[in-house]
């Protein structure tokens, strides 16, 4: 049995929360070398009554394996097929280091990317990308969907950069994470109004972005929220705000955390017309609920909300060894 139930979100944006979620089905990986990339194209072809139909692009494979070894966490497998690429940079931590990158700068019409990631026992990775995601202007939309899986005593923290939609776009987005109960997580999720300096604020025709959760394999959260232009115009809807965000934190490694920052955002004063709107609140089941938080932040500038997200994060340069932060943000 599925509950839905509906809510609005600082303005008025469809928000959906279910409590239920299809498995995620995972694929047989070619044996072979390690691959960071392969361009080409694969496509499937559709014909209806005799009718030639354009070709459908398939979904472009991506693939991460992260493993503990005897001098840290390595990237045991990286597999990309245009137009993803992935970055696998040196840090000083004991933590492995991915970030997604397109070689377009970005995703067009047609683009889709199914992507997998797996932190092995014990491993730790910090997943991001190189630069913003853009979606650029096409009637035939593009999508991602990633599935995380992260091992007993595990840890994945995944900080992109926000989406971008330019105008006339549309974008659909999944994010499922499976870890164990052991594991720990920070997944966040952020998107903007788009291309603000070039006056296309809040101008691409939909966007849409489900982000579950499951530890050890019960679902525990499934938050989604959906904005289209046709529901009526979204500059006005959204008022003075241009970037949403949300973060979720969960597994027993990062209980902790995840309860200071609850206390933290609980402890904030409530400000009139603030640079930045937070929201936190423990993940929902009551007593059955794991250890973790969900935090909802909404703000006017990106500068803003990425400053109160790296307050509020203060804890993962000691996670990961080293500071996602220094370097990028």
């Amino acid at each position: 049995m599925t509950v839905t139930t509906r809510s609005t979100f600082l303005f008025d944006v469809e928000i959906f929360q279910t409590q239920t979620c299809q498995a995620i089905g995972r694929r047989p990986l070619d044996r072979g070398a390690t691959i960071h990339a392969v361009s080409g194209t694969a496509y499937r072809a559709a014909a209806v009554a005799g009718v030639e139909a354009p070709p459908t692009p398939a979904p472009r494979r991506g693939v991460v394996a992260i493993a503990r070894g005897p001098r840290g966490c390595t990237v045991t497998r990286a597999y990309a097929e245009s137009p993803l690429k992935w970055l696998t940079p040196a840090t000083r931590g004991e933590a492995a280091w991915v970030f997604a990158s397109s070689y377009g700068g970005g995703l067009v019409g047609g683009d889709h990317l199914d992507v997998e990631v797996d932190v092995g026992a014990g491993a730790a990775a910090f997943l991001s990308t190189q630069a913003s995601t853009k979606v650029y202007r096409s009637a035939a939309g593009a999508s991602t969907h990633l599935a995380a899986r992260v091992a007993a005593g595990g840890l994945l923290v995944s900080l992109p950069d926000p989406v971008v939609c330019f105008a006339s776009s549309a974008y659909r987005q999944t994010q499922a994470f499976g870890i164990d109960g052991s594991a720990g997580l920070v997944a966040l999720d952020w998107m903007t109004s788009g291309r603000r300096g070039s006056g296309e604020r809040w101008a691409f025709d939909a966007y849409t972005s489900t982000t579950t959760l499951r530890v050890d394999d019960r679902l525990v959260l499934q938050d989604a929220v959906r904005l289209n232009a046709a529901d009526g115009d979204l500059a006005s809807r959204a008022g003075r705000l241009d970037v949403l965000a949300v973060v979720v934190i969960a597994g027993r490694r990062l209980a902790a955390e995840a309860a200071r920052v609850v206390a933290a955002v609980s402890a904030m004063p409530i400000e009139r017309r603030a640079r930045v709107v937070l929201s936190a609140a423990p993940l929902p089941g009551l007593a059955l609920a794991p250890p973790g938080c969900v935090v909802r932040l909404a703000g006017g500038h990106v500068e803003d909300v990425r400053g109160a997200l790296r307050r509020l994060l203060d804890f993962v340069p000691g996670l990961l060894g080293d500071d996602p932060w220094a370097r990028k943000w």
